[in-house]
Order: C-alpha cells, then structure tokens, then sequence
C-alpha cells in the first residue's frame, strides 16, 4: 500500500515538474489556474491533512534517523503565496525539526561576502527541514530586473560581463549538487500566479485592515515590470532545474490547491529519502534489557512486604510530624 501511495503521488506530481534541460517560456507552457481533475475542491481539507500526516510521520524519521536535510526554496511574486503555503503545510509537523528563514535587503556584512554567503549560513542540520521564504535565486531575479543591486554588491570587473546571469546558474547548480552529493536534499517550489490574481490580492490587502501591513507601495511598481519578472523566472527555470534539484512549478491561483501540490512534492522528496527509525544491534538490546531490569527494580522497591509500601512511602516522605 505504501508503495502504491508513493507512486501514485509521484505521478500526479509529474506535470508539475520542470525537466532539466528544457526551455521554458512561463506564460506558455504552466498555467497558473490550473487544477488537476482528480482533485475537487471540496476534498481539499482531507486531502491536504493527509498530506500534513505523511509529513508528520516522514519528518520524525527524518529526525531520528539524522543523515539527511531537506531544504525546501520558495519562490513567487508578491501576493503568491508563500507565506500560506508555510503555515497551511506544515501545520502538522514538530517545529524543533523546522525552521523558516527569509531573506531580506541584504545588510554591509552580507553584501562583504559572495552572494551565496548568508544563505549557506542557514542551511539545514541533518535531520532537520528548512524554508526559504525567498531564497539565493533572488540573485537571478530581483537582481537581474534591478541591476542596480548588483553593482552595489561590488564585484570585481570580469564578475561583471554581460554572461553574469550564465555564470551564477552554473554556480547556483554547482553549489546545490554538492549540497545534494552530502545528503541534503534540495525541494525548489515556485508559485505561479497570474497577473490578475495578483491584482485581487493586492486589492484584497488594501481593503482588509488586517491585512494592509502586507501591503508595500513598491509591490505596484514591482507589478509595472511583469514582463521583466516573467522572462528572468523563465530564464530561472530553464537554467537551474537539474536532475539534483529539479524545479517543480506549482498552479498559485487556487489557494487550496496550490497547498495540496506544495505538500505532494515535499512529500514526495521524504518518500524517496526513505529516512528509517534506527534499530538496535545486539549491544543496544543488552542495555536496554538491563535499563528494563533497573527501573522494574524500582518499581518493586516501592513495595513493601506488609503490602502498605505505597502508605508508607507517603508518610515517609512527609516529613517530622
């Protein structure tokens, strides 16, 4: 049954999946409304608790099992989703074994070091699931349509040639191998969502005081350069899916779903890990048998044989009258 259940969802999640070497032109080939027929709507919530039980019980492998980690990239546009995608998928899941990290304006000490630095300082333990809300792939993207940024990040003059984008694919991808190569798994997710979708949202969070703080004046000047952002996600995708660490574009205009495929992939990349609790050998099952004999001993030492132990250890410990 497990097996059936792992290549059932490793099929579904196929579609998604953006296949090394290829050419994407976003707008063309992933439509960000879509929604797989197998799944309603209104099996959405039993749907994705399912997936929130397969990542409960996958992370606690994980864990115990403690050789490999798994980080998971999120990558959108404003309003895509990320932030719901989190909090909704891993709901179930022990918060010592996951952490979430975004990345902002970079600060003096980071722009100091090479543009992979602060995110290689918090990369996940074994054991562990780490989030980038955002993550290294800002420096193709908000940097490529900014190239201000980039001359701010002052590098030498031949890191400065117009193949800039080419070479950090190929660094991006050389750096995620040998995270891949040294047992941490790498789940590249990007929501995709449509421009009016975008613009619901954005309406949304004006007209809702509980959500105006999400609301940033420059979102709208960001959403003036769509084209922009389309093109650098393609050229994105097309560059950095490998066999290592694939990208798998994820339909961002229906909530629901966009959850439930989010929760598949990870899932999906547990599966495949395959953590397994550990087992004793033959000298961990002596020290556990004697651990047995030990606190089994206790427990009769609590009994007397007048058959009042449990009396007279209360008034023992009572004290002096």
């Amino acid at each position: 049954m497990a097996d059936e259940q792992a290549k059932r969802i490793a099929e579904r999640i196929a579609p998604l999946r953006v296949e090394p070497g290829t050419r994407v032109t976003l707008g063309k080939d992933f439509d960000p409304g879509f929604r797989a027929e197998f799944v309603k709507k209104q099996d959405s919530t039993a749907i994705l608790e399912e997936g929130i039980r397969l990542l409960k019980e996958y992370q606690a492998r994980l864990a115990a099992q403690d050789i490999y980690g798994v980080l998971v990239v999120l990558q959108s546009l404003d309003a895509g989703g990320k932030d719901g995608t989190i909090r909704h998928v891993m709901s179930g899941v022990n918060p010592q074994g996951v952490n979430v990290r975004s990345f902002k304006v970079p600060s003096a000490t980071e722009l100091d070091h090479d543009f992979l630095w602060r995110y290689a300082r918090d990369l996940p333990g074994r054991g562990e699931i780490t989030i980038f809300n955002r993550s290294h792939y800002e420096e193709v993207l908000v940097v490529r349509v900014h190239p201000e940024i980039l001359e701010r990040q002052r590098l030498p003059k031949t890191a400065m040639k117009k193949n800039v984008w080419d070479r950090r694919y190929r660094q991006i991808n050389d750096w995620e191998r040998y995270l891949n190569e040294n047992g941490f798994r790498i789940v590249k997710l990007f929501l995709n969502l449509s421009k009016e979708e975008q613009r619901r949202r954005f309406m949304d969070r004006l007209d809702r005081p509980d959500k105006q703080w999400k609301f940033s004046t420059s979102d709208a000047g960001e959403r003036r350069r769509w084209d922009e952002y389309q093109t650098a996600f393609s050229e994105m995708l097309s560059n950095t899916s490998t066999p290592w660490a694939p990208w798998y574009v994820i339909p961002a205009d229906h909530k629901w779903f966009a959850r439930i495929a989010a929760a598949a992939v990870i899932v999906n990349t547990l599966i495949e890990i395959d953590p397994r609790f550990p087992t004793m050998g033959a000298e961990g099952q002596q020290q556990l048998a004697e651990a047995r004999k030990m606190l089994e001993s206790d427990a009769a030492a609590e009994v007397r044989p007048d058959g009042n132990g449990s009396r007279r250890a209360a008034r023992d410990h009572a004290g002096p009258r």
